[in-house]
C-alpha cells in the first residue's frame, strides 16, 4: 500500500496574532509553526495502516522552506518519505492549493497512490475545501469528514459519525479521504525518530501557480467577548446557586 498524507504548516493558535500594517498577513516573527490537529490524526492514521498492511507513506506539505520543520515532525512520527512543495511563502487560496498537490501527485505516477489522506479542514483558514478540490483533480472519489477507516482488499471502508450514529461509505481505492480530529490518537515524535527523520531526503519541487480562484480583502481580529465572574457565595449557602447552574448546563 502507498499511501500520501497532506498537510499545512500553521501558526500555533496558542499564541497572540498580530497583523500587518495592510490588515492581509499575519505578523509571523514571535509565532511558532505547527500542522493542525485534524492533519495530525491524518500522518497517525497513514502510520497506522502502513504498520498493518505494509507498504509506504509519504508526507507532502505546500509551503516556504521553513516547512521542512512540520515535514521532518511527520517523519519523525513514523512517516517513511516527503515531498516539500515549495512557495515563497505567499498564502495560496484552495484552487491553487489543490491544483499544486495534483500537479506534485501525476509527478510521482511511477508510485501511485492507493489512499490520499488530509485533515478535515486546516487550523488557520478552515476552508474545508482542498480535499474535495484534490479528489476532482485527479478524478477520484472523495470521503470526507471521516472518523473510522478499514481496509477490505482493494475496498476502504470509511465511517462518518452524526447525531445518531454512524454513516458507512465503501469506495474502491484509490480514494481521497479527509479526516476529522478523534479518529485515533497521535503519537509524539520519538528521539529516535527525530535522529533519523533528520537524515531523511526531502524531495523538492516548485509549483506553477495559476491564477487565484479567491482574493483575500482583510484580515479582522474578532471582538473581544470579555471575561465574567460571579460570586455565588461562600461555604453552604452557595450550594443552592451551584446546583442550579448546574442543571441550566443539563449536568444533573
Amino acid at each position: 500500500m502507498n499511501i500520501l498524507v497532506c498537510v499545512k504548516r500553521v501558526p500555533d493558535i496558542g499564541a497572540k496574532i498580530d497583523l500587518t500594517p495592510d490588515r492581509r498577513n499575519i505578523v509571523t516573527k514571535n509565532l511558532g509553526f505547527t500542522i493542525s490537529p485534524h492533519e495530525e490524526c491524518a500522518v497517525e492514521e497513514a502510520i497506522q495502516l502502513i504498520e498493518k498492511f505494509g507498504g509506504s507513506s509519504t508526507v507532502l506539505t505546500l509551503g516556504p522552506g521553513a516547512s521542512e520543520e512540520q515535514i521532518r515532525d511527520c517523519m519523525a512520527r513514523g512517516v517513511d518519505g516527503s515531498i516539500l512543495v515549495e512557495t515563497d511563502g505567499d498564502e495560496w487560496d484552495p484552487l491553487q492549493t489543490a491544483t499544486a498537490i495534483v500537479q506534485a501527485v501525476k509527478k510521482n505516477g511511477d508510485q501511485p497512490f492507493d489512499l490520499i489522506l488530509l485533515g478535515n479542514e486546516s487550523a488557520d483558514s478552515a476552508d474545508f475545501q482542498v480535499g474535495t478540490r484534490v479528489a476532482h483533480g485527479l478524478d477520484l472519489p472523495c470521503l470526507s469528514g471521516m472518523k473510522d477507516l478499514e481496509i477490505q482488499g482493494n475496498t476502504l471502508v470509511a465511517k462518518r459519525e452524526v447525531d445518531d450514529g454512524w454513516e458507512v461509505y465503501e469506495a474502491a481505492l484509490p480514494v481521497v479521504v479527509t479526516v476529522k480530529e478523534g479518529i485515533n490518537l497521535p503519537r509524539y515524535p520519538s528521539l529516535r525518530g527525530t535522529m533519523k527523520a533528520k537524515k531523511k531526503p526531502v524531495q523538492r519541487s516548485t509549483p506553477q501557480r495559476i491564477g487565484p480562484g479567491l482574493e483575500m480583502v482583510t484580515l479582522k481580529h474578532p471582538p473581544d467577548t470579555g471575561k465574567e465572574v460571579e460570586m455565588l457565595g461562600e461555604g453552604p449557602q452557595a450550594a443552592p446557586k451551584v446546583v442550579e447552574i448546574l442543571k441550566s448546563l443539563e449536568v444533573i
